[in-house]
């Protein structure tokens, strides 16, 4: 059985970095707002590999009213999310990302997220696809304001 799961999420910039993107510490003067560390393209990957399963969302595992949650490393939650799929008789094939931001730039630091995203779902670096697109200065994102990202993963049982 072959089944495919979407992911999305959204982070606003606030004051003082560094950045957590992927799973990898980028230095900058920003970071991503949230109740974890923000990691955009970890929650947008989680989502779709539950979804994919149809075992919940990202919110439903890790709420963000549990102060558990405060400040969390979102690569040990997707690692945990692919526990959960792993127990349900599913395994991740393959997973694509695209992160939508005007910085920063992604090709810097592609290998190393594509190996942390795949370390976690203990899949090979070559089954993890990275894209950085801009929002060619349109809405919250053309304005610098934060990162969104969408993810397809498929899985198997």
């Amino acid at each position: 059985m072959i089944r495919t799961g979407i992911g999305y999420d959204s982070h606003r910039f606030a004051p003082g970095g560094p950045l957590t993107l992927g799973g990898i510490r980028i230095e900058s003067d920003v970071h991503l707002h949230g109740h974890s560390d923000g990691d955009v393209i970890a929650h947008a990957v989680t989502d779709a590999i539950l979804g994919a399963a149809a075992l919940g969302d990202i919110g439903e595992m890790f709420a963000d009213t549990d102060a558990a949650n405060k400040n969390r490393d979102s690569i040990e939650m997707l690692a945990l999310a692919n526990a959960k799929l792993r127990n349900a008789g599913f395994s991740v094939a393959q997973v694509d990302v695209v992160v939508i931001a005007e910085t920063p730039k992604i090709a810097p630091h592609r290998d190393a997220m594509r190996a942390r995203i795949g370390g976690a779902l203990d899949i090979d670096v070559r089954e993890v696809s990275i894209k950085g697109k801009t929002n060619e200065g349109m809405g919250f994102i053309g304005r610098g304001e934060g990162i969104a990202c969408m993810a397809t993963a498929t899985i198997i049982r």
